[in-house]
């Protein structure tokens, strides 16, 4: 699908240098929008900014992480100075460690909600004044997506901290629709289920990593395009129109 009203937008995508992120951002530029891709891994981000630009779009490479507040301000500062205000935001970084509790992985726990959620609150803090500066101007829509997981609400056994990060995610999303909806700012959750991104590569639990091998060879999975082409509907919606929560599942997972 094409969306012609996303061609005056200016957006910031983060966990840009792969799957949904890296999907969203070239979607988002091939429909006309200016694009500052965040992300740790400055080759693969430079490497799509220039495939952006073969294609004739426009985007920007930011090196960030999301974990540290002083990367996050350089970020932020890069985007305004080449771009100026943002009106869209797309918050998509984040990592999946299972592992049981018990065994008591407060490096991957800490991990998790330094990235899944602070990291997240980090971006919302950098850009919520341009989207409120650009829902006031009254000629821009401007959104800001949080892509959670279907982890938030459906139980994964030894995914517990991981659920939990993407719970509280999804509950964010809902409490600042009801500070920012008034102000004319969408805020959506976006709750895939099993999606073939890099996700699961960081998962160090061998018999986890072949449940995960299963449930992909049983189901034929969503694709980060997939995704992608959900946010990008989701935020070329009339600027009175907010699709709040949304939870997109391959058909046999559903």
């Amino acid at each position: 699908m094409s969306y012609p009203a996303l061609a005056t937008r200016t957006a910031v995508v983060t966990g840009a240098a792969s799957g949904m992120g890296a999907a969203t951002a070239r979607l988002l530029a091939a429909n006309g929008a200016r694009v500052a891709l965040l992300a740790r891994r400055t080759d693969r981000i430079e490497a799509l900014v220039a495939e952006i630009a073969a294609a004739g779009g426009q985007a920007l490479a930011v090196t960030a992480d999301i974990t540290d507040q002083d990367s996050v301000d350089a970020a932020a500062a890069a985007v305004h100075d080449a771009y100026g205000p943002v009106d869209l935001v797309v918050n998509n970084a984040g990592v999946m460690l299972p592992n049981p509790l018990a065994d008591g992985r407060i490096d991957e726990w800490t991990r998790m909600i330094d990235t899944n959620l602070t990291g997240a609150l980090r971006v919302i803090r950098a850009f919520t004044a341009d989207l409120t500066a650009a829902a006031a101007d009254g000629r821009f829509s401007a959104d800001l997506v949080n892509v959670s997981s279907i982890g938030a609400h459906v139980v994964f056994p030894d995914y517990a901290v991981y659920g939990a990060t993407k719970a509280a995610l999804t509950q964010l999303s809902t409490a600042l629709r009801a500070e920012l909806g008034p102000r004319d700012v969408r805020v959506s959750a976006v709750e895939p289920g099993l999606t073939d991104t890099e996700l699961g590569g960081h998962i160090d639990n061998p018999a986890l990593r072949e449940q995960l091998g299963g449930m992909f060879a049983a189901i034929p999975a969503l694709t980060a395009e997939d995704v992608a082409d959900l946010i990008a509907y989701t935020v070329s919606r009339p600027r009175h129109v907010n699709l709040r929560h949304q939870v997109v599942l391959p058909t046999r997972q559903a």
